[in-house]
């Protein structure tokens, strides 16, 4: 299998500088296919990979573009390749029509390919290609390295994305099954009982995040101070993803130890974040991360993970004894009897259960 593994590097002033040349050409040559390739389709004709890749070599004989050689010739090639999936992507569906890119957007990242071991850790440091022995803080050990992509943040830190084969090893779980019902209030509640509250990181900071904005628009477009501040604005929206990122892998990782059969419910996110009312929560809490996370560490330990239909009514239905009740769809409802059984129940937790049971359902079909 392969995974990507995010560790943090160190360039020096030097390194940096050729860093950020290799953007801007990845970026020129990203935009320069992307009008070629929409020139080519509005004349009615239909280029590919293959056009755009001459178009760049054609480039690199000129004078003026003489600059292109310095940086890595991998990294030009896959920004068109990017490109070209892009592309792909758009006449089968699945993304919009690729746009133009900005050297004005903060995010800048190129990705470059491992060849003859030319992408390596030795020690504290990573060999990347033109950029040479780069300072890299290492969390966990990796295998094969496939390919390396650099990222440079916001607030102005470089990262080094490394796509690696690995095997991972089966690892023995309790065995257990549980349902999942997220939520806002709480982050979820399982079929056991257990509520895990939401730690709603970006809410607690918000103050926070509403004075460093305050004082960014006060300050001069331009100028030095102006960039410190959106430095400082960066810096506190990256500690509130690193908060929620390390909560989602510690409750997944967590899950995926103690059970063997995980069952959640196939919520449409997007459809949802519609509501505008409920839309910042619903972000904060981050449940298609979440779900994400249990998707492939399930994949990764051999766990089962059953996605229930959207439309099954969990939270109407009664676990004991199967009354539905209508009108416990208003979400107001957080603890209800039930007219039939009489049992009380708590919304989510019942909910939980209803999941467990249909998700064990499907699994046995």
């Amino acid at each position: 299998m392969q995974k990507g593994i995010k560790f943090r590097i160190y360039p020096n002033k030097e390194q940096q500088n050729l860093i950020n040349q290799t953007l801007g050409c990845c970026r020129l040559i990203y935009n320069k296919g992307l009008a070629m390739r929409n020139e080519a389709y509005e004349s009615g004709n239909k280029i590919g990979y293959a056009q755009t890749s001459a178009m760049l070599t054609e480039l690199k004989k000129c004078e003026d573009f003489a600059f292109l050689k310095v940086v890595d010739s991998i990294a030009l090639q896959q920004s068109l390749r990017d490109l070209d999936r892009g592309f792909v992507n758009f006449f089968q569906k699945r993304a919009a029509h690729p746009t133009f890119k900005s050297k004005h957007n903060r995010h800048q990242s190129y990705r470059t390919v491992n060849q003859g071991n030319n992408i390596r850790i030795a020690g504290k440091y990573i060999k990347l290609p033109k950029l040479g022995y780069t300072k890299i803080r290492q969390s966990m050990e990796v295998g094969k390295i496939n390919n390396v992509t650099i990222k440079c943040t916001p607030a102005g830190k470089c990262f080094a994305v490394l796509n690696v084969e690995f095997e991972p090893q089966p690892r023995a779980n309790n065995g257990g099954c549980i349902g999942i019902d997220v939520g806002i209030k709480d982050f979820y509640s399982d079929s056991n009982g257990k509520v895990v509250p939401n730690p709603k990181y970006l809410e607690k900071s918000m103050r926070k995040l509403t004075r460093e904005q305050r004082m960014l628009s006060r300050k001069q477009k331009g100028s030095n101070n102006r960039n410190k501040q959106r430095v400082k604005v960066a810096l506190a929206h990256e500690k509130i993803t690193n908060q929620r990122n390390d909560f989602l892998q510690k409750q997944s990782t967590m899950l995926i130890r103690e059970n063997q059969t995980i069952c959640i419910e196939d919520l449409k996110v997007k459809n949802m974040m519609r509501n505008h009312k409920l839309a910042q929560h619903i972000g904060s809490a981050s449940w298609s991360k979440f779900f994400d996370m249990l998707k492939y560490k399930s994949a990764w330990y051999r766990n089962d993970l059953i996605k229930v239909p959207t439309m099954y009514p969990s939270s109407q239905t009664c676990s004991c004894c199967g009354y539905k009740n209508p009108l416990v769809k208003n979400l107001a409802v957080r603890v209800w009897e039930c007219p039939d059984c009489h049992i009380i129940h708590n919304r989510d937790t019942n909910a939980s259960i209803n999941i467990l049971n249909k998700g064990l359902q499907m699994q046995s079909a």
